[in-house]
């Protein structure tokens, strides 16, 4: 079952998408028009970049809509959004944390406790299971932690 997004998130997608289709519709007219003049190197160079941009626009527009699909259900390498995870660290510590697939999604005073799909810390709850221990790359260097719990949404 495809999970389904809070209406804010939803809201921001659609927005979002609306501009980038915009983007889109202009970054093609541009090089259109870049391929019918006749320039030189410096042309060529800003048509490359043109295109390098279109392609990037064309990836992210492609994400927005599978995430207003509702996503690939339990996509392999990422834990769903709506995950709730409570960890224990080498030194003791234990620290619950809640993954989203859109970062605004993450509520004010919150951010110590969530962590985005595809960041270090959720990529390596991706297939996981209570009792399982992880590892994943800080700014501070490798950290290691148990899985205590782990709650998929709808669970």
């Amino acid at each position: 079952m495809a999970e389904q997004l809070p209406e804010r998130a939803r809201a921001q997608l659609e927005a979002e998408l609306t501009t980038l289709r915009e983007r889109r519709r202009s970054l093609a007219a541009a090089m259109q028009e870049q391929e019918s003049d006749v320039g030189d190197r410096g042309d060529e160079a800003n048509a490359l970049e043109s295109g390098d941009d279109l392609i990037a626009v064309d990836e992210r527009i492609a994400t927005v809509t599978e995430l207003l699909a509702g996503g690939p259900e339990r996509a392999p390498g990422r834990v769903p959004d709506g995950t709730r995870a409570t960890l224990r660290f080498d030194d003791g510590t234990e620290q619950e944390v809640c993954a989203v697939a859109i970062p605004e999604e993450i509520a004010s005073g919150q951010q110590g406790m969530t962590v985005t799909t595809d960041s270090p810390l959720g990529r390596a709850l991706a297939g996981r299971r209570e009792g399982d221990t992880i590892s994943y790359s800080t700014p501070a260097g490798e950290v290691r932690a148990r899985v205590v719990s782990l709650n998929f949404p709808g669970d």
